[in-house]
């Protein structure tokens, strides 16, 4: 969405016929008044009575999980299994949050000191959340929780690509809390950094691309007691060693390459294979890809929707373009059960890749490696560091691919789009900065503050 736009009408990518209701941008200087009224409230209210708010939210949530599940099919194109699989884990996040708040924020006492001490955490103040389009809620859910639960009022600002469900999350949710708590802000970039740069929101959580993270971390340096958590992309890998089982592999790298028609963070694009078992393991990856066809996202047997918007398929047609030795060529299709849509079919490419560079698409490449050294060497030439899977079995050789490999979040024997919400999810280099978008994120939303009482403080 151009910033000059004020409203605007997302088309569904599975279905360009189909027009969703128009969007208007908010003025964002009342939202952030609001929050800022009520920060003080908010932070404190007995942290118990804070969680039966969230779990008012979270009922709300479960009473309408179709209709969520539905809205993120038709908006991102994204298949219906997958976005009723989002919405499960935005429920299931409050649960997990309660838990850790649970046990990260009450105040404890240290016994060991010269003086009665504790140590507690305290409210940042008014936070924003910046969330993305291929998890448009799971992905914000997660830090709205987290800074509801830590007293810290909430600011959503949804990507505009998923502009309509999100604005159904935030209408569920908004009852549930006092005026002011939770807001959402629709807009573009404008709106975004309006409201992640003003100096009353004190935490910003940002999941998108490198430029504008690179941007937001530039124009918040100065403002240093800001908490900034950036989650921003990958450029990840798959080894598959020699001694590995290929039908599991090629099967969770069909996976990882097709879910969310590429379009997650953690996808796989690159894959590295041991050169004795390459031409075996390319038969079986070619007939594991098989399983994603292109199919309308409201179809329940559909696994591989649309790309999200013409940009994207723009991006794809560019790659499917070059001068490649395509293992599987990668195809536009542009309609799928009668309607026409950003369809594609994925594609996999032989040769040596790009490790610098994110696409976004269901396109991976794969190269063989001669030893596990040259393997690890060839993995690290990333500057991401999100997400890496290795596929062995010998244990020794799973451990030193952890202790080598610099990602956020490692894998055996599973897809690099593996990430329970029981877990966090971080990323190192131009992925992020280490804040983790998953399990413990809480930790983040508050500050720790130390207190000690002199000798007889307050005997008089």
């Amino acid at each position: 969405m151009p910033d000059a736009v004020q409203c605007w009408r997302n088309v569904s990518p599975g279905d360009l016929s189909l027009e969703l209701p128009e969007v208007c941008a908010t003025p964002v200087e009342p939202v952030v008044e609001s929050a800022e009224n009520v920060a003080r409230a908010w932070s404190r209210m007995p942290m118990a009575d804070r969680f039966t708010h969230l779990r008012d939210a979270q009922q709300r949530l479960l009473a309408h999980k179709e209709e969520l599940a539905r809205g993120i099919a038709v908006e991102t194109g994204k298949p219906l299994s997958e976005a009723r699989g989002e919405v499960g884990a935005v429920i299931a996040k409050f649960d997990l949050t309660i838990q850790d708040a649970g046990a990260e924020v009450p105040q404890r006492t240290i016994a060991d000191g010269p003086h009665p001490a504790w140590v507690r955490r305290v409210s940042r103040g008014p936070a924003a959340v910046v969330g993305p389009f291929n998890f448009p809620l799971h992905l914000a859910n997660g830090a709205i929780v987290a800074h509801l639960a830590a007293g810290n009022p909430v600011i959503f600002k949804p990507s505009p690509l998923a502009a309509v469900v999100a604005q159904l999350y935030a209408d569920l949710l908004r009852p549930c809390f006092p005026h002011g708590v939770f807001q959402i802000v629709q807009g573009g970039a404008a709106e975004g950094r309006a409201v992640c740069l003003d100096p009353r929101v004190r935490a910003v959580c940002f999941t998108g691309s490198v430029p504008v993270g690179r941007a937001l971390a530039r124009d918040l340096a100065e403002d240093f007691s800001k908490d900034l958590a950036l989650e921003l992309g990958g450029r990840n890998a798959t080894i598959v060693c020699a001694d590995a089982d290929l039908d599991l592999a090629a099967r969770a790298v069909a996976d990882a390459v097709s879910l969310t028609c590429g379009q997650r963070c953690n996808a796989t694009s690159r894959i590295l294979v041991a050169e004795p078992i390459h031409n075996r393991f390319a038969e079986k990856l070619i007939g594991e890809m098989a399983r994603y066809t292109p199919g309308d996202p409201l179809r329940e047997e559909t696994t591989l929707g649309p790309l999200i918007n013409e940009a994207a398929l723009h991006r794809f047609e560019e790659i499917a373009a070059q001068p490649s030795d395509w293992l599987i060529r990668a195809q536009t299709v542009g309609e799928a059960h009668g309607k026409r849509g950003y369809y594609v079919k994925p594609g996999i490419r032989m040769g040596p890749s790009r490790p610098d560079v994110e696409s976004f698409v269901p396109v991976a490449d794969l190269e063989t490696f001669r030893d596990f050294d040259d393997a690890i060497v060839r993995t690290n030439a990333s500057p991401f560091g999100l997400a890496a899977s290795v596929f062995t079995r010998d244990e020794a050789v799973f451990w030193r691919f952890a202790d080598e490999i610099r990602a956020g979040n490692i894998y055996a024997n599973l897809p690099t789009t593996f990430s329970p919400s029981t877990l966090p999810f971080g990323g190192l280099g131009m992925s992020g900065n280490g804040r983790p978008g998953g399990r413990g994120f809480v930790r983040f939303c508050s500050v720790e503050q130390a207190i000690q009482l002199g000798k007889d403080t307050f005997s008089c």
